[in-house]
């Protein structure tokens, strides 16, 4: 499933830790902070963000009625297939397809030819390990 799947939600209806795509970005919500309505306006949700691969900071300034972009985001368990320079290659568990991934600077024990398991999270061609499993 390489393509990109999203869903549609209303801005009022996200919660912190949840995904929201900004700028065709998938980002994990960090805050929401939400402005009384004025005279002639709507609430307007403030949404701080960063990108689940990049780090990247984002943010979003909408009317918590217009509608926000969720990214379906794939997990799964891969097991470590090889380690080149700062790559990951895993296989997944199921599938048994070869994924590309940067080397985590937060996940620690990960080495090629070991056997060692990781989950992951995918969107579209982005890839990126979350934690080592069973340690």
């Amino acid at each position: 499933m390489a393509d990109m799947e999203k869903k549609f939600t209303k801005i009022g209806a996200l919660k912190k830790g949840g995904f929201v795509l900004i700028d065709e970005e998938p980002c994990q919500i960090r805050g929401i902070e939400k402005s009384k309505p004025g005279k002639h306006g709507s609430t307007k949700a403030r949404i701080s963000a960063f990108n689940i691969f990049t780090e990247q900071k984002k943010g979003l300034l909408k009317p918590t009625s217009a509608e926000a972009e969720v990214p379906i985001i794939e997990k799964g368990s891969a097991q470590v297939v090889a380690i080149l320079g700062d790559v990951v290659q895993i296989m997944d568990l199921e599938s048994y397809e070869m994924l590309d991934t940067k080397k985590p600077k937060d996940v620690a024990g990960i080495e090629g030819g070991k056997g060692i398991e990781v989950e992951y999270i995918r969107y579209g061609k982005d890839v990126k390990i979350m934690r080592k499993k069973g340690s």
